[in-house]
């Protein structure tokens, strides 16, 4: 079999694939693994620097994702927090309330979050009385539903009394970080899948984990030594062409500069556009509807201070532009480069960025320098040692209503032929989880057309998840 693409999606199927017996090639026209969830190496006044493109989470409930961190030997490298806790500030707060903290008890849904709403200093108790019966509504609806896909989830939470502040300090908190869209500009029905399994399907399913390493050594060296490991050919600087029939029924995978390349099957893991340039006549009965599935930007700033300004490891902020804030002094090596001293480096991750995604990084220096200042008292006087900007300007399909209708499955009309990306119908946005689903989804298509026994699938996401995260 050959998988083109080498990102979560398609690293995962050639796991999967290799796991149940099959010679595997995976074809990526990159110089590393990972798709969208990479690292680099960059100078820096510091010092050399090794920096993730972006700032990337997921959730105890991502029991497809925890599956692939435990087959590349990556879990203890990207741990999961003991139980919910997101500090949250509010820059335009009174003295004393501008912390709040969104965590959960040890006690059964919906109950594990009750204390937190009923003490969330910033909402009001009328405020809070309205998102509880809110989320209440929220978890009697079936994601699966396919009304639900054309709703718009900010018009359902006005519908349901959400003020506009509910709305900034906590449902676009929560939405904008995993749709990356706000609310208005979000399908109802992915809403609901996020915060019904994040938020109301288990107690500890919102746990969030990240990687404290950089992401290349989790989707790129170890994914590589995994894939070695299982028999699998990764060619990588290898960009595919295309994909077309031979005269004996089997597949020829052309690449630019190399022989074609033959297999019984294919499994295309790239973003929606490539795959609809692949994709050979009648694959599909609509194909055109991959290119009306739109993309959402995502911008990160990078910010070297000389000394430490932040004692948490990250926070999410309202009352301003800044979302969320993660430390990576020591993911990034900056703990350890001689000259660093107490410098710490921190990331903001902003997603939704189409108003941002191409202003100029002198700009927004100007911009989030000073929102940092409100938002860290000890990063006034702080001197930057180091500011730059990386921006992934189609960073995930964008969840508009609507959007479900177009997002294909993993099997095509065309015999051996599969779709896998966080853009085909997993029912999750376009989050890590939903990468690796999609990458089993496809394996697990492929080998039941050819006949071949697998193992069984991760639990389906929000299942598995430990008795002492409960």
């Amino acid at each position: 079999m050959v998988v083109v693409g080498g990102g979560l999606a398609g690293t995962t199927a050639a796991l999967a694939l290799a796991d149940a017996g099959l010679r595997v090639t995976v074809l990526e026209g990159r110089p590393r693994l990972g798709g969208l969830a990479f690292s680099f190496r960059r100078p820096s006044p510091v010092g050399e620097l090794t920096v993730d493109n972006g700032q990337h989470v997921y959730l105890r409930c991502c029991s497809a994702y925890r599956w692939f961190l435990d087959r590349v030997g990556g879990s203890r490298l990207a741990p999961l927090q003991g139980r919910l806790d997101v500090p949250v500030l509010d820059a335009d707060g009174r003295p004393g309330r501008r912390l709040g903290r969104l965590r959960r008890a040890a006690l059964p849904v919906p109950l594990h979050l009750a204390a937190s709403l009923a003490t969330y200093p910033h909402l009001s108790l009328a405020e809070r009385a309205q998102v509880g019966r809110a989320a209440l509504a929220l978890g009697r609806l079936d994601p699966a539903d396919p009304a639900l896909d054309g709703v718009d989830f900010g018009d359902w939470l006005r519908r349901h009394g959400q003020s506009p502040r509910a709305v900034e300090a906590l449902w676009d908190l929560v939405g904008v970080a995993t749709l990356n869209a706000t609310a208005r500009d979000a399908s109802l029905g992915l809403a609901a899948m996020v915060f019904k399994t994040g938020l109301l399907s288990h107690p500890g399913a919102a746990d969030i984990g990240w990687a404290r390493t950089p992401l290349g050594e989790l989707h790129d060296t170890l994914a590589r030594a995994a894939l070695d490991k299982a028999g699998v050919t990764c060619e990588l600087r290898t960009k595919v062409t295309a994909v077309t029939r031979t005269a004996e029924g089997r597949w020829s995978v052309h690449t630019a500069g190399g022989a074609p390349l033959e297999a019984d099957a294919v499994v295309l893991a790239v973003p929606q556009r490539e795959a609809y340039a692949l994709l050979p006549e009648g694959a599909l009965d609509a194909p055109d509807r991959l290119l009306c599935i739109g993309t959402a930007p995502i911008l990160n700033i990078h910010v070297v201070y000389d000394r430490k300004v932040m004692r948490r490891p990250f926070f999410a902020a309202i009352g301003t532009p800044v979302q969320w804030v993660f430390d990576r002094t020591d993911a990034s090596g900056l703990a350890k480069l001689p000259g660093a001293g107490d410098s710490q480096y921190l990331a903001l991750s902003q997603s939704a960025a189409h108003q941002e995604i191409e202003l100029p990084a002198a700009e927004l220096r100007a911009r989030y320098l000073p929102e940092l200042e409100r938002l860290l008292p000890a990063a006034r006087g702080a001197a930057v040692r180091d500011f730059f900007v990386t921006r992934e300007r189609t960073a995930t399909f964008a969840p508009t209503p609507g959007v479900g209708r177009l997002r294909p499955d993993a099997p095509t009309n065309a015999p051996g032929l599969y779709l896998a990306g966080a853009w085909t119908a997993t029912g999750w946005p376009a989050t890590m989880e939903g990468a690796v689903l999609s990458g089993l989804s496809a394996a697990r298509t492929a080998l039941r057309d050819l006949g071949r026994p697998h193992r069984d699938p991760p639990p389906a996401s929000g299942r598995g998840i430990p008795k002492e995260a409960v």
